[in-house]
């Protein structure tokens, strides 16, 4: 820490809708989002210095942490994220960011509570999450899962652009 950043920042976690949204929606956790965000750009300037575009390409930190890397691109986005109470039932309908079934590969859903509709909401709001991510570099694959649910595959390309 600079002597300038709360403990809060320090500890700041991107929402990846397997948790509750007590924060969602504040003016801090926005400014939170912001910065770290900001930080993750500022990450690809650096490390991609040697690429057309730095910015256009996720980090080797974004590659070892792509969970969060992913659900910080789609908070920044302002993509609403889903969220489970202390039972771990849905109480919002939003993007889920989790590890997928193959290293170096997440998943993002759309879940929501029962009866909410969010199945029907999920291609349009999956396309949406695609083209957040692949603005910032990442490959996004859409497939249907089981009873025609859909989701995405993310992945960083396998080398820098040049």
């Amino acid at each position: 820490m600079t002597g300038r950043e709360s403990p809060e920042a320090a500890a700041f976690e991107p929402a990846t809708g397997t948790e509750a949204v007590p924060v969602a929606g504040t003016r801090e956790r926005a400014a939170a989002v912001r910065d770290a965000f900001e930080a993750l750009l500022r990450i690809r300037d650096v490390v991609n210095s040697g690429a057309v575009d730095p910015r256009a390409t996720p980090a080797e930190w974004e590659r070892v942490r792509m969970v969060r890397a992913v659900a910080l691109a789609l908070e920044a986005a302002g993509v609403p994220p889903s969220a489970l109470d202390e039972r771990g039932q849905r109480t919002a309908t939003g993007y889920c960011v989790t590890a997928g079934d193959h290293p170096r590969v997440v998943r993002v859903e759309w879940p929501g509570p029962r009866g909410s509709g969010a199945g029907h909401e999920a291609e349009r709001a999956l396309r949406g999450c695609a083209r957040v991510l692949g603005e910032l570099g990442w490959v996004v694959l859409e497939y249907r899962g089981r009873g025609g649910r859909r989701y995405l595959e993310v992945e960083a390309p396998a080398t820098i652009r040049r």
